[in-house]
């Protein structure tokens, strides 16, 4: 085989910094540093990625070609589109607390836009050899696999999650927050107050969040001896299917409902207005996630909070560690939430 055909560029594909990094079997920090300062460097280890930039015919790009020290205290956050009229309030409050956690370590969060092409991997691939940046944190991690773990961890880039990917294989450092444990905590105060026909309202099945949250209202159903059966519906994150769905539990005689987010609790809310019913005075109602409209209902929804500036913190500690130390073992830590008691929560009617 000729040289010309093992080289990717003459194959149509693109050859980036990345690619080198996985020929020469590098981190791509190493590579940048072959390039900018290659006094950091074994005279071995220079060697051998120059050898595989000749290989692949890498060319740098001018962003690339730019001296710089080792770090560029750089740290990429892809930001995936967000449906008309949904909001998204907890990762609002997760990028903010995550650029005020970068920025007491002297690091800038650098945003960018991903999509679905090639995996989502496009930006990734670009933020590495046009800004050189550190590492990424990661979140929606909604999938049983996600490319993004897999492709960085190949790539000896380092990253972070905010989330589990719910696969059995799980890869890197991340931080998450216990829904199970907040959902579990709701039926708890809700049997404290005198409930036993407690109801789940969550997303359809084979969401790992959804699915997560609907396991913790089950096994604490389970530890009481509480009926499960005909007592759990779904619902897309949209107020008018988590109306419809609601509105199936209440004809079958819940007292309290427990619904994986607030959207869906207001939902609830509103299946009881239909009935000229009230969340608290008629049947409880417990959210999740304390997104800001909750204080603002009538009556204000009692809700499970998630440490989401904890979270953050978390999440530059493990990433800044990752990068400090490539090999260390992989750390991942689960945060428990918390419930905010409001009055959409009551004795059940006699």
């Amino acid at each position: 085989m000729s040289r010309s055909s093992s080289n990717p560029a003459t194959r149509g594909g693109s050859v980036t910094l990345v690619t080198v990094a996985a020929r020469a079997g590098v981190s791509a920090q190493t590579v940048s540093n072959a390039l900018n300062n290659p006094d950091l460097l074994r005279t071995e280890t220079l060697e051998r990625v120059r050898r595989a930039i000749d290989e692949t015919g890498y060319r740098p790009r001018r962003a690339a070609q730019t001296l710089r020290t080792r770090s560029s205290r750089l740290i990429g956050y892809g930001v995936r589109p967000v449906q008309a009229g949904k909001s998204t309030p907890v990762m609002d409050r997760f990028l903010h607390a995550l650029s005020q956690a970068a920025e007491s370590a002297d690091y800038r969060v650098l945003l960018f836009a991903t999509s679905s092409e090639e995996g989502g991997l496009r930006g990734y691939e670009e933020l590495i050899d046009e800004h050189d940046v550190d590492g990424f944190v990661l979140s929606d991690n909604g999938e049983r696999i996600d490319p993004r773990h897999a492709w960085l961890a190949q790539s000896r880039v380092p990253f972070v999650s905010f989330g589990r990917t719910w696969s059995k294989r799980q890869l890197g450092d991340w931080v998450d927050v216990d829904g199970a444990s907040g959902t579990d905590t709701a039926v708890e105060h809700l049997i404290a107050l005198g409930h036993h026909k407690i109801a789940f309202l969550g997303w359809p099945r084979g969401s790992g969040v959804g699915d997560d949250r609907a396991n913790g209202w089950r096994r604490a159903m389970a530890r009481h001896g509480l009926v499960t059966r005909g007592r759990r519906a779904e619902s897309e994150e949209d107020l008018e299917a988590a109306r419809q769905s609601a509105c199936s539990l209440l004809d079958k005689g819940a007292t309290a409902v427990v619904a994986a987010s607030d959207t869906l609790a207001l939902g609830c809310y509103r299946a009881l207005r239909d009935r000229q019913a009230e969340a608290g005075r008629d049947v409880s109602v417990i959210g999740f996630d304390n997104s800001p409209i909750s204080e603002m209902l009538s009556p204000p929804l009692t809700t499970i909070a998630q440490p989401v500036e904890r979270v953050a913190h978390e999440c530059i500690r493990l990433l800044l560690a990752r990068i400090e130390n490539p090999s260390k073992p992989p750390e991942q830590i689960l945060l428990e939430p918390t419930i905010l008691v409001r009055q959409s929560v009551s004795q059940p009617m006699l």
